[in-house]
């Protein structure tokens, strides 16, 4: 036991925090295997918090606050069951007879000692659950954040630029649809479980996206966004060792995640990949990431998230700029055309090509994705091809074109930073 006496209230609220963010998806994991019911779980497991709340305070934080934390929601589970009457029922589909009540106390130890029982394969259920799809990718991610990531819904409208009551009414009605639709608290199996995977890991790179280049607002970089995306990542990989696509993921997320420090200046500014201190990268960060690309490999993996890791890794790899092997890169990206083929991939690969051949051959390939509906008013086919034209010494036209994207981004940050590039390119 922790003393409090040592800790001041801003100390010990700080430290249940910390706990809470950690052992939340264990807790709620473990509830919903017994109740069955995430809202229910997600409940009792808010009571132990709020009993740790009134209780560390006096009596001190455990050496295992975890293990604490699981002990009071295991009994609040019984007592639970106990007040709705239905303890029998539950203690009879573990094969225990209840009718007196010493054997009864031996059913809710057995009950208590469920609880306890494989929490890797709870939490790998409860990543599942969270992300059917059945519900939209915006809800997953709520739902995500809020059961494995321990967020509060506050937190959560903060990171998406959303009012409380819209992601709280998401939240609530994410569990609702998941009731209502039976879907079950397990990891499905075969062609299900592979479809669902990728709604997984859909769900995760969209956290991390969000945070590594915010769509809106006025920070550039949501550095509590990558984070949360990473560690659940982390997670899945040590739940799933022999999935190649969560390594994938995992290592594209690690070889980004190092160039964080790099990406903007002191006041906030996006600094552009090639523009960057790459003295900054944290080189733990890229080892990791390069760790898990090899383990892709020895799995015999290669999918579009393996390939975009292997992407990212030729960027960390290159010391300078102009040691980039973009001749690779573009060989990724057409790899990655063939099994994920899309408008963005084929604007990356002119991006790449540009780089490897010439500009010329970077704006033919921009220039027939102008008329894709997928990317009517995406920003991004502006401002590279806006990149294009400056390189070919078309100053006019790659004005108007960081211009057009300044007007479409929704990001305070990006639009400043398009508007200079504007202002430079004029003749």
């Amino acid at each position: 036991m922790v003393s409090s006496a040592a800790m001041s209230e801003e100390q010990i609220q700080r430290a249940v925090e910390a706990v809470w963010r950690i052992e939340a998806p264990k807790l709620i994991a473990g509830l919903t295997r017994i109740v069955r019911d995430i809202s229910l779980a997600e409940e009792l497991a808010q009571d132990a918090l709020v009993i740790a709340l009134k209780t560390w305070p006096e009596s001190g934080i455990p050496r295992n606050a975890g293990a604490w934390l699981m002990a009071t929601a295991k009994r609040r589970a019984i007592d639970y069951f106990r007040r709705n009457k239905v303890l029998a029922r539950k203690l009879d589909e573990l094969g225990h007879d209840v009718e007196s009540e010493e054997r009864q106390g031996d059913g809710e130890a057995a009950l208590a000692e469920r609880l306890d029982d494989d929490v890797g394969d709870d939490l790998l259920r409860l990543i599942f659950t969270s992300c059917h799809p059945v519900l939209s990718a915006e809800a997953r991610a709520a739902l995500t954040l809020r059961l494995l990531g321990g967020l509060t819904t506050e937190e959560i409208a903060r990171a998406f630029l959303a009012s409380e009551p819209t992601i709280a009414q998401r939240i609530v009605r994410a569990k609702r649809t998941i009731a209502e639709a039976g879907v079950p608290f397990e990891v499905p199996r075969g062609e299900e479980r592979a479809a669902r995977l990728a709604s997984v890991l859909e769900v995760l790179y969209l956290i991390f996206n969000e945070g590594y280049a915010a769509t809106a607002g006025e920070d550039w970089l949501r550095q509590d966004l990558c984070e949360e995306a990473l560690r659940l990542g982390r997670v899945l990989a040590g739940l799933m060792p022999q999935e190649p696509e969560v390594h994938g993921l995992v290592a594209l997320m690690e070889i980004q995640a190092s160039r964080a420090r790099a990406r903007v200046n002191a006041e906030g500014e996006p600094i552009l990949l090639l523009d960057q201190n790459r003295a900054l990268w944290d080189q733990m960060l890229i080892r990791r990431g390069l760790a898990a690309l090899e383990q892709v490999a020895v799995l015999g993996g290669g999918g579009p998230y393996a390939l975009q890791a292997a992407i990212a890794a030729c960027h960390a790899q290159a010391r300078t700029p102009e040691a980039t092997d973009w001749t690779r890169i573009a060989a990724l990206y057409a790899a990655l055309a063939e099994i994920a083929p899309s408008p963005v991939v084929e604007l990356n690969r002119a991006v790449a090509l540009s780089f490897a051949l010439g500009p010329q051959s970077g704006i033919e390939i921009v220039d027939a994705l102008l008329d894709e509906p997928v990317l009517k008013g995406y920003h991004l086919l502006h401002s590279v091809r806006g990149d294009l034209l400056s390189r070919l010494d078309r100053r006019e036209e790659a004005r108007a074109e960081f211009l057009k994207a300044a007007a479409m981004t929704r990001n305070a940050r990006e639009k400043t930073l398009l508007e200079k590039r504007a202002s430079e390119a004029a003749p």
